[in-house]
């Protein structure tokens, strides 16, 4: 089968595309044709070797497919050959099949594109199951979401607009993509180059009440103006650390507000834990997707043959909302 591989770790040039071997699924598994699949942070991550997927997932890279059911593995039940599906992978999504959990699996509503549906599982599970199931976001609350323009921040932004109507949106965003972020009926769009700091500007939004909850990737850079940003029994669920993995923290004022910080990773979450957040968010999510109250935003869809260019295009923070990359 066709595939994104990689000579070695590195930057974009390691990237080629060429022939593997074509997954067999394990019991409880089926076999997926990818009709796309997208580019995510992760990716890069994985392609300078720092990343490596969980045990006994593919090498190839991608977290997300969407596509059609091809065939079904052992003691797989409700799904059918040829079904129209989309699911989060732990790997392998770059490449015309691969192999998904039948727990983990959505069906894709009529009203979705394969290349919107490509779009849902990593960047729209994440959000949803950090800033609701983890996070404990509800409606009236006020929230930060960092990285204006993202994947992540976009799809938090949409579900809350979807889910929690009267929650109160704060992103911090690159001046490049403000006007687009304001756009989205975003309350305070801060920007993160001239104002590092942001906890000031939400203290003067929030009357110095502080936000019920914090979306972040960032990690050490923001761990100061994240804590100070948060209010009574706050909690800030840290979900990367591009900027760095230690900072120094005040416990004693942690203690006082009763803030709770909140590590989260999914892609190496077990199997059944997976299953029970694609679950949650199938009931709750989903019909938002299918009746078009959330329609993924898309930047760009590229063929599989430019994953170098999608690659750079990620790289370079170029884009806003999610990158397709169409596979067949």
């Amino acid at each position: 089968m066709k595939a994104v591989l990689m000579e070695g770790f590195g930057g974009v040039e390691v990237l080629k595309v060429g022939e593997a071997a074509k997954p067999t699924p394990a019991e409880g598994q089926v076999l997926v044709k990818v009709i796309a699949t997208t580019i995510n942070r992760p990716d890069l991550v994985q392609r300078e070797g720092k990343y490596p997927p969980p045990p006994g997932d593919s090498e190839i890279l991608g977290l997300e497919v969407a596509g059609t059911i091809e065939e079904l593995g052992a003691g797989v039940e409700g799904w059918q050959v040829g079904q129209r599906v989309m699911s989060l992978v732990g790997g392998g999504a770059c490449a015309e099949y691969a192999v998904a959990y039948a727990s983990h699996l959505m069906p894709i509503p009529e009203s979705m594109s394969f290349e919107e549906a490509a779009c849902v599982c990593e960047s729209y599970i994440t959000a949803f199951s950090n800033l609701f199931m983890i996070g404990g976001l509800k409606d009236k609350n006020t929230a930060i979401i960092h990285g204006g323009g993202g994947g992540v921040n976009m799809a938090g932004v949409q579900l809350c607009k979807a889910l929690v109507p009267e929650t109160k949106l704060i992103v911090t965003s690159h001046p490049s993509k403000i006007e687009r972020v304001k756009a989205m009926g975003v309350d305070l769009v801060v920007d993160f180059t001239t104002t590092p700091d942001f906890s000031e500007a939400v203290k003067e939004f929030t009357n110095k009440k502080g936000v019920d909850v914090i979306l972040d990737h960032v990690g050490a850079k923001y761990l100061a103006p994240n804590m100070a940003s948060l209010g009574y029994a706050g909690r800030l669920v840290i979900i990367g650390i591009i900027s760095g993995i230690k900072a120094e923290l005040n416990l004693a004022l942690m203690m006082v507000k009763r803030q709770q910080i909140i590590g989260s990773v999914l892609r190496s979450r077990p199997v059944k834990d997976k299953a029970g957040i694609v679950a949650e968010f199938t009931k709750t999510a989903l019909p938002k997707f299918a009746d078009r109250t959330i329609v993924p935003i898309i930047e760009k869809v590229f063929s599989i043959d430019e994953v170098v260019e999608a690659h750079r295009m990620m790289e370079e923070d170029k884009h806003f909302g999610k990158i397709v990359l169409k596979i067949q």
